[in-house]
């Protein structure tokens, strides 16, 4: 990666026409500068203020400490064509994280995220912030792969992280190694996001923003079914068509019983496993961040069903 003259600038690549040849050297990329976060004035007003006539594509992100909804939250990374933000919510604290609501629960403005679901529950549980509209470029990679049959390679970009720090998202002032590092982990997903759009057909597009709705929805559960979230995306009418029409989309939670998981995963995940490649739908385990004892499936309702008889299964085999 091309050296940076400053820390408070990186290169963004923009957005191709149809029919441009994307620019493949970094150093031909625009600079734009990248700005800390401590007060929402400080932040794009038709960020903070979303409507219909103006609305956004962003790359987002966001860095802490043991990010779920027991850690801290301590980056939201906001990539625009113009400018990177870096958004303290160290700094900052509730009352600008609570400035940013509007626009990450609003549907005016697109979210471009790779893999949504610990920044969502984080922001839900420390904010109480539905993450709404999003693209989650882990999805939308596998439906291009899905789709077209072929693998589509994500670019890896290099990142410098203390490891061995579990608190260096919090150290302040941010070092010029935190804000490179937060910076790139944004900058390339609007135009990530315009070169996938362009891959994906229509009922591929609704695929990717039902998922990426559930995806948000998985580690947020709560007693009251999700009814004060934003309601899912509906199928198109232009794919209503009799005998083709896609099948709806789904997430279901299991509860395992307690100090079971590890006979629903199998030795070395043979049992999990097993389940995933007899079902189309995605399984999910909260791990060691949790929430415990619990089973996330994801996909049509079908192939949900099968998948949750298979899990009750092996349930039932362990008593």
């Amino acid at each position: 990666m091309a050296s940076l003259p400053s820390p408070n600038q990186t290169h963004v690549p923009l957005s191709p026409d149809p029919g441009e040849i994307p620019v493949i050297h970094e150093t031909q990329f625009p600079w734009v500068p990248v700005q800390i976060v401590t007060h929402a004035s400080q932040l794009p007003a038709e960020f903070l203020e979303p409507c219909a006539e103006r609305p956004l594509v962003i790359g987002f992100d966001c860095e802490g400490v043991d990010l779920c909804r027991n850690g801290t939250l301590c980056i939201m990374q906001l990539a625009f064509p113009e400018a990177i933000y870096l958004v303290d919510a160290i700094q900052g604290g509730e009352m600008l994280i609570q400035a940013c609501k509007p626009a990450l629960e609003s549907s005016h403005v697109t979210k471009v995220i790779h893999d949504c679901k610990r920044d969502s529950e984080a922001l839900y549980f420390q904010f109480g912030i539905k993450l709404n509209n999003v693209v989650d470029t882990q999805i939308a990679y596998s439906l291009i792969e899905e789709q077209e049959g072929v693998s589509y390679l994500e670019k890896e970009e290099v990142r410098f992280l203390l490891r061995q720090d579990p608190n260096f998202w919090t150290y302040r002032p941010l070092s010029e190694q935190m804000v490179r590092a937060a910076a790139d982990d944004v900058r390339f997903l609007p135009y990530i996001y315009c070169r996938m759009m362009g891959k994906l057909n229509q009922q591929s597009l609704w695929y990717l923003a039902v998922r990426g709705a559930l995806y948000c929805r998985c580690f947020c559960i709560t007693n009251n079914d999700f009814s004060d979230w934003p309601p899912l995306p509906t199928i198109p009418d232009n794919l209503l068509v009799e005998g083709s029409a896609p099948e709806e989309e789904i997430l279901s939670v299991l509860d395992v019983p307690p100090g079971k998981m590890g006979r629903v995963i199998g030795k070395r995940g043979t049992s999990i496993l097993s389940i995933k490649e007899s079902c189309n739908a995605e399984i999910l385990m909260g791990g060691d961040k949790g929430p415990p004892d619990k089973v996330f499936i994801i996909g049509p309702v079908k192939q949900v069903r099968k998948a949750e008889a298979m899990l009750r299964g092996r349930m039932l085999d362990m008593y």
